[in-house]
């Protein structure tokens, strides 16, 4: 579990683990980046109350350091990928392994199941678990069993981590996807299934949201720059949506048609978030359409940006 500025929701992240059934031995191995908030205090306390807890150091902050850094001092076969944004459904681990087993896969993984705790983040929830907001990816929408391009977070067969050399610490984001890319070009199965979920708590703001949704898309176009055969018509929506819109609004103020296009799309978001949000109550569908623009444009802008050797 890989951690920065986690003080709000880390003692939840790490409790949902220690209580997961499990008949074998089980360890949580907490990777600590220099954090702005109280992290390395409850990661302390929560160490000094369950000594099957482990802390590492990350000086870096970066997630694959740190989730390399836990793979060095991590003693099984079987790795949980984790965060400290999350917690594990009930019989996680124990469903994994057995998926685990009987597909005979590297990595097995399931649903991020977004759950908000304000009218804001469960407007974040509802978009990121809806085609409309993040695609169809069936770690976010569910879907049937089988071999899928990656999962979330992913439950692992050591062996496959020592294979692929572990996380490319050249990402700062997107590196499960892209180790997943090699563990499918090495012949490893990455497979989903629906018996798994994961509790993901979004981002509190706007600026939070953007700020996420930006790194994410910039990191999503060097996975495509360096793995070409990656790229998807999820991938290349928020940049051609930002084009257009963009487009349509400064070329509108010379040939007024092209004001369809933002116009057009602010329609889309607008009707479509209100009646996704509907049945989550007024308050959560009245920031749908303000949602959804910031992670379209947002992610486009970042794709469009790049990372320029980041």
């Amino acid at each position: 579990m890989p951690i920065l500025n986690e003080e709000r929701h880390l003692g939840e992240a790490v409790r949902s683990v220690l209580a997961q059934e499990y008949a074998g031995e089980l360890e949580v191995v907490v990777a600590i980046g220099p954090s702005r908030d109280r992290t390395q205090e409850v990661a302390e306390e929560l160490a000094a109350a369950d000594s099957r807890v482990t802390l590492v150091d990350n000086p870096s902050g970066r997630t694959p350091d740190g989730l390399n850094a836990a793979l060095a001092a991590a003693r099984h076969e079987v790795i949980v990928r984790m965060d400290g944004h999350g917690e594990l459904s009930a019989g996680y681990i124990d469903t994994a392994v057995r998926v685990l087993q009987e597909t005979g896969a590297a990595n097995v993984g399931g649903v991020m199941l977004a759950e908000g705790q304000t009218d804001f983040e469960r407007a974040v929830a509802v978009a990121m678990g809806s085609r409309l907001g993040l695609g169809a990816a069936r770690f976010h929408v569910g879907g049937q069993p089988g071999p899928s391009k990656t999962v979330f977070l992913g439950v692992f067969q050591r062996d496959w981590l020592r294979r692929v050399g572990g996380y490319d610490p050249t990402y700062a984001r997107a590196q499960d996807w892209e180790m997943n890319w090699r563990i499918r070009q090495e012949g490893g199965t990455v497979w989903f299934t629906p018996e798994l979920t994961v509790t993901y708590r979004p981002r509190p703001d706007l600026q939070a949201l953007a700020r996420q949704y930006f790194r994410t898309g910039r990191w999503r176009r060097r996975l495509v720059q360096q793995h070409p055969e990656s790229v998807s018509a999820r991938y290349l929506a928020p940049p051609t949506a930002l084009l257009l819109v963009a487009g349509g609004a400064v070329g509108g103020l010379a040939w007024r048609p092209l004001l369809a296009l933002p116009l057009g799309y602010a329609a889309l978001v607008t009707v479509g978030g209100l009646a996704i949000g509907a049945k989550h109550g007024a308050r959560v569908a009245a920031r749908m359409p303000a949602v959804l623009t910031t992670m379209h444009l947002s992610w486009g802008a970042g794709f469009l940006r790049g990372v320029d050797g980041e």
